[in-house]
């Protein structure tokens, strides 16, 4: 079992360090006072050719839109990373804690990678603490996202939060 993985989000260096490691230049950043955006192209992926991501620390979510590939597209309008943000000045440092979930608007909101999350937990890479919180995360969204008819965006607005995507 792997370790909970980090990105850094480096907004004075404009650069996005995915999680081997990588510097990717970054197109946009901006900061709210909910949080923090990225759109930046994807560099050698096959499957997609743009991500955006909303970093919501306080809802310790990750919110990513991904411009698919021709032949590459998913049933899925958000995917959402339950983790830990954590902001150091100018740079933001996520930590991955395993569970996932797809939002397909007005349809589901369903969580995924629940295995990766139980190895996590047994094997001792994911502490107890930092995995109930990652399980109260997880609930809060999809009770949230399905009591607002399946829209991600009509249950952000009652936290305060509007997300804006480029075009």
């Amino acid at each position: 079992m792997h370790p909970p993985k980090t990105v850094t989000f480096d907004v004075p260096a404009r650069v996005n360090i995915d999680t081997k490691g990588h510097a990717r230049p970054v197109d946009e950043y901006r900061v709210t006072a909910f949080g923090l955006y990225m759109s930046r192209a994807m560099v050698d992926r096959p499957t997609s050719h743009w991500v955006q991501t909303w970093l919501l620390p306080e809802l310790g979510l990750a919110v990513t839109d991904w411009a698919w590939n021709p032949g590459h597209e998913r049933d899925q309008d958000f995917y959402l990373d339950v983790c830990e943000i954590v902001r150091d000045g100018g740079r933001w440092l996520l930590t991955d804690h395993y569970l996932d979930i797809v939002v397909r608007t007005g349809r589901d909101a369903h969580v995924i990678d629940v295995d990766e999350f139980v190895g996590a937990v047994a094997s001792g890479v994911l502490d107890p603490a930092a995995a109930e919180a990652a399980m109260h995360r997880t609930h809060r969204a999809v009770d949230g996202i399905a009591a607002h008819g399946h829209d991600l965006d009509a249950w952000l607005a009652t936290r305060g939060v509007a997300l804006t995507w480029r075009s």
